[in-house]
C-alpha cells in the first residue's frame, strides 16, 4: 500500500489529512486511517443528502484539501471544489440550492432529466425508484443491525449508501482499537462488497449525469471527487484484505 495511501482525505482547520490509502499495512495506524475514511464518507454523504446551507459552506471553506493524491479524478474534484469555495460568499448558498435542484431533481419525470440519486433508477430497466437495488440495500442495513433513523428517502439514495460506508468504517475503527481484529476484518470485507456490488455499480452513471446537468464547479467537483474516492477506496480495502491474517472468516 506504500504508494497508494496518499492525502485523499480532508481535515477541518489544520493541515491536509492523509487518507484513502498510505503506508504499508504494517506501518500505518489502521484505526486512524478508518477515522479519516469515515470523515470523508461523512462529508460526501452530507453533500448529497440536501442543499448546502451557510454553516456547511463555512465549514467547507475552513477545510484543507489535498493538492495531489495521485488519483486524477480525486485531484480534479478537490481542485474544482477549492476553486468554487475560495470565491464563494454567503449568497452562494442560493446558487448552490438552485444547482442542487437542477442536478438531482430536475423538472421531468421520465428518469432522464437529472442525475437522480437513487441506485434503482440506474439499475432498473424502466429507470424507476424503489426497485430491486433498494431492497438489497435495505437487506444489507438489516444484516448489519443499522437503522435508517429519520431518513425518509429510499435506502438506495447515494447519501445513505455513502453513510453506510461511514458507519461501517467507524465500527472498524472501534474494533481495531479494542483488539477485535477478526471483527474488523469482517467489517472491511462488508465495506468492500458493498462498494463493489452497489456504489461502483452505478456511481459512474450518476456522476456522469452530474457532470451533464450541474452548472457550478461545486457539483462538477463533487462528481469527480466521489467517483475517484470510491474507486481508490475499494482498492485500499482490497489491499487490506489481501494482507489480513488467515482465520479471519474468509
Amino acid at each position: 500500500m506504500e504508494e497508494r495511501v496518499e492525502s485523499m482525505g480532508v481535515s477541518s482547520g489544520g493541515g491536509a489529512a492523509a487518507g484513502g490509502a498510505g503506508a504499508a499495512a504494517g506501518e500505518v495506524d489502521l484505526a486512524a486511517l478508518m477515522d479519516l475514511r469515515a470523515r470523508t464518507y461523512g462529508m460526501l454523504a452530507r453533500l448529497y443528502r440536501k442543499e448546502v446551507d451557510l454553516d456547511v459552506l463555512r465549514e467547507l471553506q475552513g477545510m484543507r484539501f489535498p493538492t495531489a493524491t495521485g488519483n486524477a479524478k480525486v485531484d480534479e474534484g478537490y481542485h474544482l471544489l477549492y476553486d468554487y469555495l475560495r470565491g464563494a460568499w454567503d449568497d452562494s448558498v442560493t446558487e448552490l440550492a438552485i444547482d442542487y435542484v437542477r442536478t438531482f431533481i430536475g423538472h421531468g419525470v421520465n428518469g432522464y432529466s437529472a442525475a437522480y440519486p437513487y441506485e434503482s433508477v440506474y439499475t432498473s430497466e424502466r429507470r424507476l425508484m424503489m426497485q430491486e437495488a433498494r431492497a438489497e440495500v435495505l437487506k444489507t442495513l438489516r444484516e448489519n443491525s443499522l437503522k435508517r433513523g429519520n431518513w425518509t428517502e429510499g435506502e438506495d439514495h447515494v447519501a445513505l449508501e455513502l453513510e453506510f460506508m461511514q458507519r461501517m468504517t467507524l465500527r472498524t475503527a472501534a474494533a481495531l482499537r479494542e483488539g477485535r481484529e477478526d471483527e474488523a476484518v469482517r467489517h472491511v470485507r462488508t465495506q468492500r462488497t458493498f462498494a463493489q456490488e452497489h456504489l461502483l455499480n452505478w456511481l459512474p452513471l450518476l456522476t456522469g449525469d452530474m457532470r451533464l446537468f450541474a452548472r457550478t464547479m461545486f457539483y462538477q467537483g463533487l462528481a469527480q471527487l466521489t467517483m475517484g474516492y470510491v474507486e481508490e477506496d475499494e482498492a485500499v480495502l482490497t489491499e487490506l484484505l489481501d494482507g489480513a491474517p488467515a482465520g479471519d472468516g474468509e
